[in-house]
């Protein structure tokens, strides 16, 4: 059978470097019930999945060649390769129960990946992802760093979140022009956030649109209930408020 050819318009870079491939197998810390794995590719970190005690395991990939050949490269779990797109297939059709994540992502839809685990963050307790090094900088940033947005505390509010390691571009075939990096994301305790979610989630984004501006600037198409506390953030920026400050600014805000 041909090798699998990287694709382009799939933002594709495989991965070569073994090592790697089980450095960050070995990043998920939950892996005896059910995973999924994003974007298999040419199966460099399915093989090590596959040695792993893991009741039910699935790979989804969007590439037409992957998954015929991932079934003749691994026959024992042909039944385990779905030809599908993660970002669109309904998640009960993948797994009745919990399930973590992990996979070497497509730099282009990397964040999108990210935000569908989001959604069904309390189906997801842990994701084990290669991406693009600056995009796992700005999810894992902590607050007053120049690389927190709007992805850090969306994510944050729901999941710890970790830097593994940096990756070079020398270990892909093609190399991409950029570092990549692994990160690991796990569910927190939280079950709600105590306040309305599309607002705080509305106030986030509006905060960071404007960030170089305070928030009572950026922030000036909402109306607030009167409050000392508040007042002493909405003279910051957006990049210095934690998720928790966050949420008391939401609950600040009055109906119109």
């Amino acid at each position: 059978m041909e090798p699998v050819r990287a694709k382009k318009h799939l933002g594709q870079h495989f991965l070569k470097d073994e090592n790697v491939a089980r450095k960050i197998v070995d990043s998920l810390t939950m892996p005896a019930a059910a995973v999924l794995e994003v974007g298999p590719g040419t199966g460099v970190l399915t093989k090590y999945l596959l040695k792993l005690p893991i009741e039910n395991f699935l790979a989804i990939d969007l590439d037409w060649d992957s998954i015929p050949f991932l079934k003749k490269t691994f026959p024992e779990a042909a039944d385990s390769f779905i030809e599908g797109d993660f970002l669109k297939i309904p998640i009960d059709d993948l797994f009745p129960g919990n399930f973590s994540v992990i996979g070497n992502f497509p730099y282009n839809i990397s964040t999108q990946i990210l935000f569908r685990v989001l959604e069904n963050r309390n189906r997801v307790p842990e994701v084990v992802g290669m991406l693009q090094k600056e995009v796992a900088e700005r999810i894992a940033a902590p607050p007053g760093s120049k690389t927190y947005g709007i992805m850090s505390v969306l994510l944050q509010a729901w999941y710890d979140i970790e830097y593994l390691f940096t990756v070079g571009a020398e270990v892909f075939v093609p190399p991409p022009k950029v570092e990549s990096a692994v990160i690991r994301l796990k569910r927190n305790q939280v079950q709600s956030l105590g306040c309305d979610e599309k607002l705080f989630v509305n106030i986030v984004k509006t905060a960071f649109n404007q960030r170089r501006k305070t928030l009572r600037n950026a922030l000036k198409s909402f109306r607030f209930s009167p409050d000392a506390a508040l007042e002493q953030l909405l003279t910051q920026r957006a990049e210095r408020l934690s998720v928790e400050e966050f949420v008391f600014i939401t609950n600040q805000v009055v109906e119109l």
